[in-house]
């Protein structure tokens, strides 16, 4: 029965916060067992009852007051300053921009918005077309939740109770090698495509662009030098990027007033909500999911199909690519940790860290993927274009992540260098 109605749920377009309550509920009342009743809303809420997810509002108040102060067009601008002159430059141009916005932000659903605002009407204006711009702008935000600060390596690490602080450092190599990979898909479609190359600045315009843009880098600094010196937590190096993004907009760019942090506040808190419902409904949901011995039953049946690790993270890999595809990342993200994340460390002995980085970035990909794609709908709808179009587009990006996928998921050492 709960299977059910979570399948005509979900193709009724229901949010997914509520098709998770929902069904957790179905399943409640077809088990026989109302007492499971009186622990629903203690488990709803005592799921939210962890320091570590504090810095999820932080690291979204951090985009909100980044937005609000120009930031985010100064480190385009500094971007531009050293990589407009190359073939297909802008398109550099817009994933080192992500890059170094995704050093900050930590969410690719509010990365993409804001940056194909940016970028998107600007690489239209140099001759690229719409649907190219949208997909590299897309594929851009995927570094987002990868590069620390990432929301979603924060939830992965509160549900494996594992140091947040691990996860965030775990991400920074793939990252990397993820941008690079896209640099190069870019080049090489550069050489294809006859993309435009942008004007050759000197290198005295190129210093002026990086002194304006120096006081923006202190944030990433602030942040991942606090977590790496084990000055403070992420929480704690969230609530020091928010004061310093604040500080610049007032004092530096002087594009941050007093009278628009209501609204800026308002913004966080509203989306805030969203992630925060989205996490207690999930737990909940998994919680359900451990009751009726789920995780039990998949352990059986997968040890049948990979018996050996590398089968197993390979079988895990495609498994969520498809789970990505129809369900958000961080909802995804929280009904498969529980069922997967005993099965991978007991039963064929890998890390917790490797594991999450894994399964993080392949949920991650799904928010890019049809049907559901949400960071696709997004980066289509603020630049006016079909999510088709811009997917068929991104192809050789969506191609790309996979193949880093399975590095990463081979080669453990990546993920784990870093600890």
């Amino acid at each position: 029965m709960a299977a059910v109605v979570f399948i005509v749920l979900l193709f009724l377009g229901v949010s997914i916060g509520l098709v998770l309550c929902i069904t957790a509920l179905a399943f409640i009342l077809s088990s026989g067992n109302p007492l499971l009743l009186d622990s629903f809303a203690l488990q709803f809420f005592g799921s939210l009852n962890n320091f570590g997810l504090l810095a999820i509002p932080l690291f979204i108040l951090i985009g909100e007051l980044m937005n609000g102060a120009g930031i985010t067009q100064r480190l385009v601008r500094l971007a531009a300053a050293f990589l407009g002159a190359l073939r297909g430059g802008l398109a550099y141009i817009n994933l080192v921009a992500n890059m170094m916005v995704a050093s900050i932000l930590g969410s690719a659903t509010a990365q993409i918005a804001m940056m194909s605002q940016v970028m998107v009407p600007e690489m239209e204006r140099e001759g690229y077309r719409r649907d190219f711009s949208t997909a590299v702008t897309a594929f851009g935000g995927l570094l987002g939740p990868i590069i620390p600060p990432s929301i979603v390596f924060v939830v992965y690490a509160v549900l494996a109770q594992l140091a947040v602080r691990d996860m965030l450092l775990a991400g920074l190599l793939p990252g990397l090698i993820l941008t690079g990979l896209f640099l190069g898909t870019i080049a090489i479609l550069g050489l294809r495509y006859d993309y435009p190359r942008g004007q050759k600045l000197s290198w005295r315009e190129k210093g002026s662009a990086l002194r304006k843009a120096l006081p923006m880098l202190t944030i990433p600094a602030i942040i991942t030098g606090t977590i790496l010196g084990g000055i403070g937590s992420p929480t704690e190096a969230a609530a020091l990027g928010a004061l310093a993004a604040a500080f610049i907009g007032m004092f530096v760019t002087k594009s941050l007033k007093l009278s628009d942090l209501p609204t800026i506040l308002l913004r966080t808190g509203v989306n805030s909500a969203l992630v925060l419902f989205l996490v207690a409904s999930a737990s909940v949901f998994s919680w359900v999911l451990v009751f009726g011995q789920v995780p039990q039953s998949a352990a059986v049946w997968i040890q049948t199909v990979a018996t050996t690790p590398t089968a197993f993270m390979l079988l895990v890999l495609v498994m969520l690519l498809l789970v990505g595809t129809v369900i958000d990342g961080i909802a995804g993200l929280i009904m498969v940790v529980p069922i997967l994340l005993p099965i991978a460390t007991e039963v064929y002995g890998i890390h917790p860290v490797h594991f999450g980085v894994v399964v993080s970035i392949n949920l991650i990909l799904g928010l890019l993927s049809p049907p559901v794609g949400i960071g696709l709908y997004v980066a289509a709808s603020v630049a006016q274009v079909s999510p088709l179009a811009v997917f068929r587009v991104a192809v050789p990006f969506f191609l790309v992540t996979c193949l880093a996928l399975v590095l990463l998921a081979l080669v453990p050492e990546i993920s784990l260098a870093l600890l």
